[in-house]
């Protein structure tokens, strides 16, 4: 599925704060083709009414000579031979060249100059003029502000040094330099606020939003249940997102088990072995699937999971599923991430045996609930849009 098909599905289209209308806007982030992410659907909000220059990623770790990553190179070679596109309305794409390592002060700099040119490049054809920099990335630290840019913004979704396969040195020092050169610093947990703002007096906590008018089509009578899961014994213990080295996935295989005659249903790109999992008769791994087609398969769960492990990486998320669950109208549970109890609406477990008995109390409510849903109804990207120009506002990077 390619994200550039997908329109922003939000009925909320007032205007962002007048401080971010009718600007060029640069945004460091992850590959404009992979599922949308926190970053993707704060940019179609602002794209409504500013142009946005989307950077696609420069990496923050150096490859391996895996299948996994050599095929990663070459796709990001054969995208670089794209030209600067728009993908949706007032959303430009550039795919450009870095050298995905940055412990070598040399390489630092070859970076510098070759991330200058070619973004600048792309600047002058699109003529933006005094852009904000939104940066999501710490491993452009070695290209922000020095693009004429009126303002950077570090926006901080991830304790990224965290991330497996990283150098934490290398990108905790980068970091550190994009905190401190930043005209403004947003965190999306708590927990990254107490560690961000020592470096930068002017960081605030704004939570995720959701794309909730989209997940509330889970309790459309119209919405059909795919195929795919259409038939499947119930109950229904349904997961979507990237199946990543942080996922629990002993407490899925638990669940599995406990319900025999039930399924789990997964949904979502596995990067690590899921081989065990694979083996479980009750277990469906889908693969990844459209974001258009997600509240379909949301109508046809009994309950979500977010079964995180509990690590500096997970203690520092705010798992963005979650509040999709609830806008789906789900019963949520999820291993005890911060962020996740912040929220109050969901059941929280703190061992594999009380996991499986949240699960089970869910299951007395099962499926896509009005109320759940309309708890997120006041959570929009719009929402998160305007008050994040609050802060700006307060910050002085933004005049009212």
């Amino acid at each position: 599925m390619n994200c550039a098909t997908l329109l922003a599905s939000e009925v909320d289209a007032s205007p962002p704060a007048r401080a971010l209308r009718g600007r060029d806007m640069l945004c460091f982030s992850h590959d404009w083709t992979g599922d949308p992410l926190s970053k993707t659907h704060l940019m179609r909000v602002l794209a409504r009414e500013n142009r946005i220059l989307w950077i696609n990623s420069i990496g923050y770790r150096t490859p391996s000579l895996n299948k996994a990553d050599i095929g990663r190179i070459f796709r990001k070679l054969a995208a670089f031979t794209k030209r600067l596109h728009e993908v949706e309305p007032n959303i430009f794409v550039l795919s450009p060249l870095a050298v995905p390592a940055y412990g070598s002060p040399a390489i630092r700099r070859l970076n510098r100059r070759l991330l200058q040119w070619q973004v600048r490049s792309a600047m002058r054809r699109l003529r933006f003029r005094k852009a904000i920099n939104w940066v999501f990335n710490p491993a452009a630290a070695v290209v922000a502000g020095t693009l004429g840019e009126e303002a950077v913004v570090y926006y901080c979704v991830d304790e990224y040094s965290a991330f497996s396969g990283v150098n934490a040195a290398q990108l905790e020092h980068l970091e550190r330099q994009l905190l401190e050169r930043a005209d403004a610093v947003v965190v999306s947990a708590d927990e990254l606020l107490k560690t961000k703002a020592a470096f930068n007096s002017r960081t605030a906590l704004v939570r995720h939003g959701v794309d909730f008018e989209h997940f509330r089509k889970a309790l459309d009578a119209d919405t059909v249940l795919p195929e795919e899961i259409r038939d499947l014994p119930r109950p229904i213990i349904g997961f979507f997102g990237l199946i990543a080295d942080w996922i629990d996935l002993d407490l899925i295989a638990a669940a599995a088990r406990r319900w025999p005659d039930g399924t789990v249903v997964l949904l979502g790109k596995a990067t690590t072995d899921v081989s065990a999992l694979a083996a479980l008769a009750n277990v469906k791994l889908l693969g990844r699937k459209p974001y258009a087609d997600l509240p379909a398969f949301c109508k046809g769960f009994d309950v979500a999971l977010n079964p995180f492990r509990i690590n500096r990486l997970t203690l520092n998320a705010n798992p963005l599923k979650v509040r999709e669950y609830l806008a789906a109208g789900l019963p949520v549970v999820s291993t005890a991430i911060p962020e996740v109890e912040a929220l109050g609406q969901c059941r929280i477990a703190s061992t594999q045996a009380k996991f499986l008995d949240e699960i089970e109390a869910a299951l007395a409510d099962p499926g896509p609930a009005r109320e759940r849903s309309e708890s997120m109804r006041d959570e929009s990207w719009q929402a998160k849009i305007n008050e994040v120009a609050g802060h700006l506002r307060e910050f002085g990077v933004l005049s009212a």
